[in-house]
């Protein structure tokens, strides 16, 4: 059983597999800024929009949602050191998360950029929330991609940090230690409970690139951040966008509570935005309906 949440877990955070490199910079250049935690670049004029990803992934993930942006927007996308073929700097050694949210509210200081929007997808809406809780008067405004203030509970809604603990280290030691091969291995030992859910799960979840020790760590503190107290703390408004189904056997036909349920304690209420036929890459599964969504995000 605990396997199989683990896996179901998992899966939530799933990323399909990218190539290329990162959007580069284009119309103006920032001051220049180094960062032993993040790479940040710009492209476009306008106001800013700080872009986010998620576990794993790079920039490249924000791609096609920068070029609908830059010809409005002054658009920063971020990488995390460690993923993808990113240079690990600071980040193979000690938490993630937290530094790379500091790091995100320096950007915006020695940037002088003038409250951005900032969007993140999945790990990048959690810290996105913290970039937000840390500094409010900073943030304009924010739209979490597919993410939870707790992951957690979007499987249960009664989860707590002490409950997942146990399966954090579990993936954190397999990922360590056993590697791609062996957590496939246990996909297909658990695809007649998971259906074709397994092979999209170890087909994608990112343990293709990256910095191993950097990706176990971040996948613990996903499994573990609890930012639900903090909420109270954000006063910039905060939109919550994720992938729905309106088929009844899917899991995703049911999130709508529990995306609601995680954001409740918030200062004023999220404004939610369900993508049908969106699954985890939400801006890329479903990328016109996402950028709808973006436009009134960003016109509120």
């Amino acid at each position: 059983m605990m396997t199989r949440i683990l896996l179901c877990f998992l899966l939530i955070l799933s990323a399909p597999v990218l190539s290329g490199p990162a959007v580069a910079s284009a119309q103006t250049s920032p001051p220049p800024f180094s960062s032993d935690r993040i790479v940040v670049t710009t492209q476009g004029a306008g106001p800013d929009i700080i872009l986010i990803p998620g576990l794993a992934s790079t920039s490249e993930v924000w791609r096609r949602t920068a070029e609908r942006l830059d010809d409005r927007y002054r658009v920063h996308l971020v990488s995390i050191r460690g993923f993808g073929d990113v240079p690990v700097g600071a980040n193979g050694q000690g938490p993630v998360l937290g530094p790379a949210a500091n790091e995100i509210r320096r950007y915006i200081a020695v940037q002088h950029l003038d409250r951005p929007a900032i969007v993140g997808h999945s790990m990048g809406g959690l810290i996105a929330l913290r970039v937000a809780a840390d500094a409010p008067r900073s943030v304009g405004r924010v739209m979490v991609v597919d993410a939870a203030a707790f992951f957690p509970a979007l499987i249960s809604a009664g989860a707590t940090v002490g409950d997942v603990e146990p399966l954090a280290r579990i993936a954190y030691q397999a990922l360590m230690f056993l590697g791609s091969d062996a957590l496939r291995a246990q996909g297909g030992m658990m695809s007649d409970q998971l259906g074709g859910a397994s092979d999209s799960l170890f087909g994608s979840v990112g343990w293709q690139g990256g910095d191993r020790a950097t990706l176990a760590q971040s996948l613990y503190e996903v499994m573990t951040t609890d930012l639900r107290s903090r909420l109270s703390s954000i006063s910039a408004p905060v939109t919550v966008v994720y992938g729905w189904s309106p088929d009844d056997a899917s899991p995703r036909a049911h999130v709508d509570g529990l995306f609601r349920s995680s954001y409740a304690s918030l200062r004023d209420p999220a404004t939610f935005e369900r993508i049908e036929g969106a699954e985890h890459m939400v801006m890329i599964d479903q990328p016109t309906r996402f950028m709808a969504a973006l436009d009134r995000f960003l016109s509120r």
